[in-house]
């Protein structure tokens, strides 16, 4: 249950992708031949399949070994061409690793980066976006879905206002995309990352859409050496994965619908097995905006790391898989003004197209387990069911 981490390949995935390993295994780029010929086909066959999952053509779709060279290439690709219009861009505090940390390495070549204050529920006030704006803004970044509250952000509201103000927009989809509806067009996105593993496709691969036209965006390559995917990203193509990531998103847009539907009654279902035992338990994220497969609880009184411990053989996070080796306290959590003591006692529990019923009662069942285990064991919850509220007591040596 940790499907926002990672997802199993779908067999019909692999299925697709195993004769390009050693049957079909040209080299994409190599024109004198059958067999790169055929490599070829597949690789565009996939770039379509992967536009059309998002509503854009195959000649806008940037090949990438994942969402996070997508982020880098994104936000430095465009902040690079575009240094003589300005050096502005705009983000928020709840942004992955991936944009964050680039944007961090940014500001120390001289671009001045916003990073956005979010509501309790995680979203950002597309006013405060349109606030942000100067005449030096080169881009704005705002993700689709956040990967630790499923918190769906107002894209289309904040891609319009960009439209209107001139500046480019990029979203990081990749939560997201295979599991709610986005369209580029519908949406004004100008940039969008991708990623094959969040949708049941390989690790590895992932794609950077970049808009052709109305307007054209244009970036300067972060990786160079032979020109491949029309000079934005050198380097021969991972030709297995490519059309393992087709094939995902192929079956990602045809089964989306009757999907999500399933897995948001599974994540309801878990929710309601959970608080139906226990106290004292908060949702973290939008209750409607989010994402059908993720459930964030806070567990007061109790430790997240404890938690998992009592459940082993079930896959959670006690955050962010990317930052999950940090026992500090989520920055996404915080940012939404969710108390240390709540941030350090909350998991997430990601479903996803493989789950089924059987799997949310055993985990409800450990969940319940766990927690009046460790709470028994918990003054602070002794004192809480006694009518004490902990943080009022003034805790000092004797």
């Amino acid at each position: 249950m940790d499907n926002h981490s990672t997802t199993p390949v779908d067999p019909r995935v692999l299925a697709r992708m195993l004769p390009f390993f050693s049957e079909d295994f040209g080299n994409a780029a190599s024109r004198s031949h059958a067999f790169g010929w055929k490599a070829e086909a597949a690789v565009e066959a996939a770039r379509e399949e992967i536009a059309k999952l998002i509503g854009a053509t195959g000649r806008e779709i940037v090949l990438t070994s994942g969402a996070t060279e997508s982020d880098n290439l994104a936000l430095t690709g465009v902040t690079d061409f575009l240094a003589s219009k300005g050096n502005h861009v705009i983000t928020q505090q709840t942004e992955h690793k991936a944009v964050l940390d680039t944007c961090k390495a940014l500001e120390k070549r001289g671009v001045a980066v916003t990073y956005l204050g979010v509501d309790k529920y995680g979203r950002v006030d597309p006013q405060a976006v349109a606030d942000a704006i100067t005449l030096r803004t080169v881009l704005v970044s705002v993700m689709l879905a956040n990967n630790e509250v499923g918190t769906l952000q107002p894209i289309r509201e904040i891609g319009a206002l960009c439209r209107a103000r001139g500046v480019l927009f990029h979203t990081d989809a990749a939560q997201g995309v295979g599991k709610i509806p986005f369209d580029v067009e519908a949406h004004n996105v100008d940039l969008a990352s991708l990623s094959a593993h969040k949708m049941y496709g390989p690790k590895g691969v992932g794609a950077l859409y970049v808009r052709r036209k109305n307007p054209r965006v244009r970036l300067t390559p972060i990786i160079h050496g032979g020109g491949h995917e029309r000079g934005m990203r050198s380097g021969t193509l991972n030709v297995p994965a490519i059309v393992g990531f087709g094939e995902a998103a192929k079956i990602a847009g045809a089964e989306m619908p009757a999907e999500s539907s399933r897995i948001q009654a599974l994540r309801d279902k878990l929710a309601r097995l959970i608080t139906a035992e226990l106290d004292q338990v908060q949702q973290n994220g939008h209750p409607v905006e989010r994402l059908p497969g993720n459930l964030n609880l806070s567990f007061a009184y109790v430790e997240g790391e404890a938690l998992m411990m009592a459940m082993r053989d079930v896959a959670v996070s006690s955050g962010s898989a990317c930052t999950s080796a940090s026992l500090e306290p989520s920055y996404v959590l915080r940012a939404m003004g969710v108390p240390d003591e709540l941030t350090h006692a909350s998991i997430r529990f990601g479903l996803g197209r493989f789950n089924v019923d059987e799997e949310v009662d055993h985990v409800a069942r450990l969940v319940v387990a766990g927690v009046k285990k460790l709470r028994a064991m918990s003054p602070l919850y002794e004192m809480a069911q006694e009518g004490i509220d902990p943080a009022s007591v003034a805790w000092g040596a004797p």
